[in-house]
C-alpha cells in the first residue's frame, strides 16, 4: 500500500523563532527556511526534526503551502513529490514545472474573481491609510496576482481584527462567497474562492489513486484553511497549540 502525506509547512513543520517554545534558548533548533537575503527565519524544533525524518522513511511527502515559488525555494528540505503553492493556486510537478492542466483551469476562471479582489483591495488600502502599522501586499507568482495579505507591525490578530470586522467581512464579495478571508496570527489573507488547498489536494489525490490501487493518505496542518484538505485524507495530523488544535480543544 502506497502512503502519501499532504503536509502544510509554516507552523506545522517549522515556525519563526518567536513561535518556538523555548525561542533562541533552544539549542536543538535547525534552520528550515530563510529570507531572500539568506538570513534564517524559520526553525524546526527537535520534535519537528524527528517528525520529518519519520515521514521521509515511509511516506511520499507532498508540500501544501501558502508560500509562493520563491519562498518555497528557500525551504531547505528535500521535497521530491508534487508541490501545492499559493494556497492551492499553483501546482508544480516533480520536475518543478507548472502543472499546465491545473494552471489553465485557474487562468480560465480567475479573471472574474480578480476584478472582485481588486475592488475589495481598494477598500482595504483606503482603510489601512488610517494606521501606518498596516502592511498590505498583493501576492504575485508566475506573473499572476493570486490573493492579498495584510500584516500589522504589532504582529497580533487583535491589531488586524478591526480591518477584518469593519471592511472585509462586510464587503459584498465576501458576503456573496466570491472571496473569502483567513486570519491566523499576523496574517490576514483575502482570496478568491477558487483558490484553496482542498481543491488542489483533491486534484492530486485523484491522480495518485489512478497510479496506486491501494492508497493510504494523511493530512497535516495547523490552521482552519488546512482542515478541508485534511478531511479528504484517511488520517489527520495536527500540531499542538496551533489554531486548528485550539479550536478542537475548545469544543470539548
Amino acid at each position: 500500500m502506497q502512503s502519501y502525506i499532504f503536509l502544510d509547512l509554516d507552523d506545522t513543520l517549522f515556525q519563526t523563532l518567536r513561535k518556538c517554545p523555548l525561542g533562541a534558548d533552544d539549542p536543538h533548533l535547525q534552520v528550515r527556511a530563510s529570507l531572500a537575503d539568506g538570513t534564517g527565519n524559520s526553525y524546526a524544533t527537535q520534535k519537528q526534526q524527528w517528525l520529518w525524518h519519520w515521514l521521509a522513511q515511509g511516506f511520499k511527502i507532498v508540500a501544501v503551502t501558502g508560500r509562493d515559488s520563491l519562498a518555497f525555494d528557500r525551504v531547505s528540505l528535500p521535497f521530491q513529490e508534487e508541490v501545492v503553492l499559493n494556497h492551492g493556486a499553483v501546482i508544480l510537478t516533480k520536475q518543478r514545472e507548472i502543472d499546465q492542466v491545473w494552471m489553465t483551469n485557474m487562468k480560465q476562471n480567475l479573471p472574474v474573481y480578480h476584478e472582485k479582489l481588486l475592488e475589495l483591495w481598494q477598500a482595504i488600502i483606503i482603510y489601512c491609510q488610517q494606521d501606518n502599522g498596516y502592511k498590505t501586499k498583493l501576492i504575485e507568482d508566475f506573473d499572476i496576482t493570486w490573493y492579498g495579505v495584510i500584516k500589522h507591525v504589532e504582529a497580533t490578530e487583535i491589531a488586524l481584527t478591526p480591518l477584518l470586522n469593519y471592511i472585509i467581512k462586510l464587503h459584498p464579495h465576501i458576503q456573496d462567497g466570491s472571496l473569502y478571508w483567513h486570519l491566523n496570527g499576523n496574517n490576514l489573507a483575502v482570496l478568491p474562492k477558487i483558490i484553496n488547498k482542498e481543491s488542489a489536494v483533491s486534484y492530486l489525490m485523484a491522480q495518485y489513486k489512478q497510479q496506486h490501487p491501494e492508497l493510504l493518505t494523511f493530512g497535516a496542518g495547523d490552521s482552519h484553511t488546512d482542515a478541508p484538505f485534511m478531511s479528504l485524507c484517511d488520517y489527520a495530523l495536527i500540531p499542538k497549540n496551533t489554531q486548528l488544535f485550539n479550536t478542537l480543544a475548545s469544543s470539548k
